[in-house]
This record gives C-alpha cells, sequence and structure tokens, in this order.
C-alpha cells in the first residue's frame, strides 16, 4: 500500500509512525513556511527551506536498527546553553548543509533518508520556503474588524480568531508544488490530512494549486485524522466539525472519503457525522488519544483507526 501523509510538526510524526505500521511505503509532504525557533534563524541567515518539520518526519521514518536508531536521536539532538548552537538541532544544520551543497530539496532529503536508513520517504510541499498570511478578526476594539498577519509564528499564536489564510512565496509570485510530492499523491493508495496545526501545518497543503489539483484528482482515499484538542491560538475554541468546515472553506472541491476522530474528544457526534458528510465522507471514532497525554495520538491506536478505516 502506498500511503501519503500531508502536514508538519507533531500532528505529522504521529501520522508516520501510525502509517509505518500499515506499510512500508510511506511518504511525507511537509509544509515549508516555519519562520520560528532554529528554522526561522537558517531561513533567515541562508534563505533555505526552513527544516524543522522536516526534520521531525524524517526521525519519525528513520529505520528500526541500533545504528538508524542513534542517528534519529542524534538528528533530534538540540544543543543548549547560550552560544551560536544554542536552540539549533543537529538534524536541522545537517539538512541546511545538504540543501546548500545539493542545491536540491528532493535530493538533499533522500541522502538525509539514506544516512537514517528511512522505510519511506520525505518531500517538501515546496522547493522554496513560504509565507503564511491570515486574516484574523479579534485583535481590535470592534470584533469583526479583519488584521492581516504574516507569519507562522505570528498566525499559530494570535490571540484572534483565524479566518482564512494566504500563501506567500518570497518573490511574490504563487507558490509551485514540489513534482515529486504532486506524483507521490497522484500515485497514492491513502492520503491522510491531519492532526496538526490546523491554519499553519494541514491547510497550507490546499493552497499550492498543484497540490490541491492532485489532492482532488488522485483515486487514493482520502482520510482526515482531527486533532484531540483545540490549540491555542489559531483554533482556540473550534469544535471538530469546525475543523471541518474550514477545510471545505479553503477546498470546497476537495471529497473525503472517511474522517477520523477520538470518541472521547468529540461531545456532539452527530454534527461531526453531519460535517463529515457534507464532505462526502464516513466518520470513524475510536480511542486513538494517549492515556495519561490525551492532547497526543496513540500511535498504535491510530493505526489500527486506519486499518478499520480502510477495510470500510
Amino acid at each position: 500500500m502506498r500511503a501519503v501523509a500531508l502536514g508538519g510538526g507533531h500532528g505529522l510524526h504521529a501520522t508516520l509512525s501510525a502509517l509505518r505500521r500499515l506499510t512500508p511505503d510511506v511518504t511525507a509532504v511537509v509544509t515549508v513556511a516555519d519562520d520560528g525557533g532554529s528554522s526561522g534563524r537558517l531561513r533567515r541567515e541562508l534563505g533555505l527551506l526552513p527544516p524543522g518539520d522536516l526534520r521531525k518526519a524524517l526521525a519519525a521514518l528513520a529505520g528500526d536498527g541500533d545504528e538508524n536508531s542513534l542517528w534519529a536521536t542524534v538528528f533530534q539532538h538540540r544543543f543548549g546553553g547560550s552560544g551560536a548552537l544554542a536552540g539549533h538541532a543537529v538534524g536541522n544544520l545537517v539538512l541546511a548543509a545538504l540543501l546548500e551543497i545539493l542545491g536540491d530539496p528532493v535530493a538533499a532529503l533522500a541522502e538525509a533518508a539514506r544516512l537514517l536508513g528511512l522505510t519511506g520517504r520525505v518531500l517538501p510541499m515546496c522547493g522554496e520556503p513560504l509565507d503564511i498570511e491570515a486574516d484574523v478578526i479579534g485583535l481590535d476594539e470592534d470584533p469583526a474588524a479583519v488584521r492581516r498577519i504574516r507569519g507562522q509564528v505570528a498566525v499559530a499564536t494570535t490571540p484572534g480568531q483565524v479566518q482564512r489564510i494566504r500563501l506567500h512565496t518570497v518573490s511574490g509570485e504563487a507558490p509551485k508544488a514540489c513534482e515529486a510530492a504532486v506524483q507521490a499523491v497522484l500515485e497514492a493508495d491513502v492520503v491522510l490530512l491531519g492532526p496538526g496545526s490546523w491554519f499553519t501545518s494541514v491547510l497550507p497543503h490546499l493552497l499550492v494549486p498543484e497540490l490541491h489539483e492532485a489532492l482532488i484528482d488522485t483515486p487514493a482515499s482520502r482520510m482526515v485524522v482531527l486533532n484531540l484538542v483545540p490549540q491555542p491560538g489559531e483554533t482556540a475554541g473550534f469544535s471538530p466539525e469546525r475543523h471541518l468546515d474550514v477545510l471545505c472553506e479553503h477546498a470546497p472541491r476537495l471529497r473525503v472519503d472517511a474522517v477520523i476522530a477520538d470518541v472521547d474528544s468529540v461531545s456532539t457526534p452527530d454534527r461531526l457525522r453531519t460535517a463529515a458528510e457534507s464532505l462526502g465522507a464516513r466518520l470513524r471514532l475510536d480511542a486513538i488519544a494517549t492515556v495519561g497525554a490525551r492532547e497526543r495520538h496513540d500511535p498504535a491506536a491510530l493505526a489500527d483507526s486506519l486499518r478499520g478505516a480502510l477495510a470500510g
């Protein structure tokens, strides 16, 4: 089974960890709009793709051997102290070097995948860094006034309510999808969106024209995995069904085969079922949260839920 997961950050890590329990043929398509932390520093200083989410995806798919496990740990290691390296993850620096030397993000990630003994592959959503711009309400005395904010960190941490997002390249042109990512979606048997930061990790994939069309045209089973809890900032106060409504607003032609949610995180299942059906999807409610950590998906439980969804 050829599986493709689209997203970024910890949400994508959870999806990849679940998918690799089902198939060795897993492709991660990763957002490239991060502008904070180590990734933001490297992006500003070197003009490269932000490597952080790419690094996390590589670590999630790293091989199981002792040597691969060591390299995955090294990749995730973050320097302390107060010097120039403070806060940088080793993997971010390695990816930055590969990107500079090879000049091709797909080739650079393939080389990193070889080093880590990957059971799948990692691809960028686009070949150049992107900026997220959002329309936000609730930031002024007039609660309906719309303010435009820009940058992944600014959008993710806004105390206002995000209404809609857009993507921009540094040059101001429309974002162009990574061709290998588009091909992976078109050739997949199953494609997953979510979980993750809804406006800054999940929805951006729908705003890259070629990737958007591939998600609509692919013969794969398309599934949406919902978050367990609303995120402070960009989705504070969002119900599970509101996540699907926003998805539909950004991609009204997208049809989905299944929506997966945690049974204990859904207070109004009938409303969520109606929202899922508006996307053409059937709703699947399972216990997929980690015991003792309700904000994190349990990879084994999520794998079982995906297996059930694929079986119909």
